[in-house]
């Protein structure tokens, strides 16, 4: 790095000093703080993105979002040149270069990471990124913070793509870095028409959805997703849908709405009632990565029956294996290819999920907490299917099977025309134009779930009687540091502090059908306790006594 790029990175530092005894680290979504005091940490994420780009000679993203926090928070997160989440071998930098306490010791910090890298200055290609943000109030200036980031590098180039939709942002990068067209308008144009290619090959006799059935209501969640919907929704002729609580209405960004808030609370969102008894019902988070269903039942006190991520996985899985089976019924055909089908879960997944997906014959894979652990073990498969159950999630198809599939489907086309395979490889290939590969994505989501409900010819009612979810209870309990609970085994044993696992194992064992496990949060001093029992009142029950349990371990009070 020459002194005049290390001039120019330490003028632009001393105008974004971090606020005293703030200490911020790069968690499973990124940086997530109150807005008022991340400018200099985006700034410091303006620079990272950057370098990375730099050194992958790729096209980055920064989006700054935070998701389903509430309004006056704010975050910001790197997309990797896949689409994907910021490579976890660069984490560490990102907590380092946020936390640097002075512009000399962040440009120390940036000269060693640059030399043990070996990021190119040549200026053969210079740094290229794609700025996006939410609806957030806070969006502008750390928009303007990134973008004083990203210019400090010499001959960076960042673009601001607007406001977008988290998963937007995502797909842009990842279509960039393939050479493909990556405006907004391009992103709705691919999702419009591989939708309008899975309805033209929905079976005939299952084309028709009518009354209750055939109406979407969409919670927007006061934020981005719910303006984005009603765009998607003017180009679509075969959808009937109604969005409220779009960031065009008036009420607050994830307050008492969006896919988190009815996950967890399982009750109707804000502008939603008795009115709605029986109709199919979507819910998106505040920076549309999430989606869940829901219907609200003909006697309700605000309850309702949520159809989560969980059963949006099982759907998709259902629909997959049976395009799969008519592509491999002959296996004497010519370049038969087995494609090795992949699910991907948390210990979130309600046990009973888990049970029917494997019931089906399909393999199971258990990973950490986070969509980047998800993404990564997904990748491993033909096709990957992961979802979270609070709604995020999405299918990846390697470059091969795609490559194989398009094969294939010439083959069928020349010689079996019509056949039930031939249109199993139109809908496999439409599926991996539809669905968001890069990140969970609830618009594409949507278009997905209603897409096969109608192949299927099922209403939202038969979906959620595939299985019963056993019942559970979600608890955070606030502590001082979150880094003193270690966990293994994709999350689910305590190694550390020693003991607290061998008294959670001895409360579980009371309850039948008990499981339970807690684990630090990755954005914010608590430790998550969940817990499944065969009774609400004894999954409420367990997941209370395993928050006391905590709560005396680690010397804070449960919240």
């Amino acid at each position: 790095m020459n002194k005049e790029q290390e001039s120019l990175l330490l003028n632009s530092s001393s105008r974004f000093l971090i606020p005293q005894g703030v200490k911020i680290s790069y968690g499973t979504a990124g940086f997530r703080e109150d807005a008022s005091i991340l400018s200099s940490t985006v700034y410091r994420v303006g620079i990272l993105a950057a370098l990375r780009s730099l050194q992958t000679q790729s096209v980055i993203g920064v989006m700054i979002t935070a998701s389903h926090n509430k309004v006056s928070d704010n975050g910001v997160k790197i997309a990797d040149p896949n689409g994907g989440m910021l490579s976890q071998h660069w984490e560490p930098f990102a907590d380092a270069i946020a936390n640097a306490p002075s512009p000399q010791q962040l440009l120390q910090l940036i000269n060693e990471f640059v030399e043990k890298e070996k990021i190119p200055f040549d200026g053969i290609r210079p740094a290229e990124i794609l700025l996006g943000r939410d609806t957030r109030p806070s969006g502008d200036a750390l928009l303007e913070a990134a973008r004083q980031g990203v210019t400090s590098i010499a001959g960076a180039v960042a673009s601001d793509m607007g406001i977008l939709t988290t998963p937007q942002l995502h797909w842009m990068v990842r279509a960039r870095n393939k050479g493909i067209k990556a405006s907004e308008q391009d992103y709705f144009d691919q999702l419009s028409s591989s939708f309008r290619c899975l309805m033209d090959l929905i079976p005939t006799e299952r084309s028709k959805f009518d009354g209750i059935n055939g109406k979407l209501v969409v919670d927007g969640a006061n934020g981005v997703g719910g303006a984005k919907l009603k765009i998607l929704h003017k180009l679509l002729n075969d959808l009937d849908i109604e969005v409220r609580n779009s960031s065009e209405d008036e009420g607050v960004l994830n307050d008492g709405v969006g896919a988190d808030f009815v996950q967890k609370e399982k009750v109707v969102p804000r502008g939603f009632g008795s009115k709605d008894a029986g109709i199919r019902c979507a819910s998106l988070d505040g920076d549309a990565d999430r989606l869940v269903y829901f219907y609200v039942p003909p006697e309700t006190n605000a309850q309702i029956d949520l159809v989560d991520g969980d059963k949006i996985l099982s759907l998709f899985a259902l629909f997959i294996r049976e395009q799969l089976s008519f592509l491999n019924e002959k296996e004497a055909i010519k370049n038969y290819h087995k494609a090795r089908l992949g699910i991907v879960q948390t210990a979130y997944a309600n046990g009973a999920s888990t049970n029917y997906l494997k019931h089906l014959g399909l393999e199971v894979n258990f990973t950490p907490t986070g969509v980047k652990y998800l993404h990564e073990k997904a990748a491993e498969f033909d096709i990957g299917i992961y979802f979270e159950a609070n709604g995020h999630g999405t299918i990846l198809f390697s470059e091969s099977f795609i490559e194989w599939l398009e094969v294939r489907s010439n083959e069928l086309s020349s010689g079996s025309k019509g056949s039930e395979a031939e249109k199993a490889a139109l809908r496999l290939l439409a599926v991996s134009k539809l669905i968001n590969q890069a990140v969970g994505d609830a618009l594409s989501g949507v278009l997905l779930v209603e897409v096969i409900l109608r192949h299927m010819g099922w209403s939202i009612h038969k979906w959620n009687e595939l299985y019963h979810d056993l019942p559970s209870r979600q608890l955070k309990v606030k502590v001082a540091d979150r880094t003193t609970v270690v966990t293994a085994n994709a999350e689910t044993v305590v190694v550390r502090p020693p003991g607290l696992q061998e008294v959670i194992n001895a409360e579980t064992a009371k309850y039948t059908q008990g499981r339970c496990f807690v684990r630090p949060s990755g954005t914010e001093d608590v430790v998550r306790v969940y817990a499944e029992a065969s009774t609400q009142e004894a999954a409420d029950t367990l997941a209370n006594s395993v928050a006391k349990l905590v709560d005396q371990f680690l010397g804070c009070n449960s919240s």
